[in-house]
This record gives C-alpha cells, sequence and structure tokens, in this order.
C-alpha cells in the first residue's frame, strides 16, 4: 500500500508543492532585488505521465520564469506570487488530507484485524 501509484503520487506532490510554496517565498523576498528573475517549480505534467506509466514518482524542477521584466531587469509579479501562493496552499492541504485519509484506513484495517 505504502509503494502504490497513489502513494507515490501523492509524495511527489507534496514534495513539489513544499519546493513551490519555497521558491514563492524567495521571489517575494526578492521583489525588489534588481535583475533577480522569479523562478517557478515544475513537476504537474510529469507526475501525470509517471502515474500513466505506472509509477507515480517524480522529482520537481526549478525554471526561471518567463514573465516581463521590469526596468530593473526584475520580472517578479506580486500579484502572481500571492494568487500562486494560495493555489499551492489548498493544493497541498488537498493532498496532505488524502494521505492522511490513507493513513486512517490502515490504521482502522489494522484496529479490526
Amino acid at each position: 500500500m505504502f509503494e502504490s501509484v497513489t502513494s507515490l503520487a501523492l509524495s511527489s506532490a507534496l514534495d513539489g508543492l513544499s519546493q513551490r510554496q519555497r521558491v514563492i517565498a524567495n521571489n517575494i523576498a526578492n521583489v525588489n532585488t534588481p535583475n533577480y528573475k522569479a523562478q517557478r517549480v515544475l513537476f504537474e505534467d510529469a507526475l501525470a505521465k509517471s502515474v500513466e506509466n505506472g509509477n507515480g514518482s517524480v522529482v520537481a524542477t526549478v525554471a526561471d520564469s518567463l514573465e516581463p521584466t521590469r526596468l530593473d531587469g526584475n520580472n517578479v509579479n506580486l500579484d502572481t506570487e500571492t494568487l500562486s501562493n494560495i493555489d499551492t496552499l489548498l493544493r497541498y492541504q488537498f493532498a496532505a488530507r488524502a494521505v492522511e485519509g490513507q493513513f486512517t484506513s490502515v490504521r482502522t484495517a489494522i484496529r479490526t484485524s
């Protein structure tokens, strides 16, 4: 059960979302740093393909944002970062609850056997 595609996919999603939260925080911290390029964490497409192939395990990648650059060379958009942070938080909570549900099922099965 702990090595199922679902378990591996949830673990990969939590890892990727956690990394995304760190990158967003770093982007926001550098909103006024000249020539700073925002970064994005990518893993959803790779995760979907991995699940289709029966694996579920992926490692997130970090890439530079392609957002337009301001005159100071910085391309952090605070509105984009804020919305991405909210979206990431909600996705993380959803995935964490799914993991919790798996453990609750195992715990229930152990108690009733």
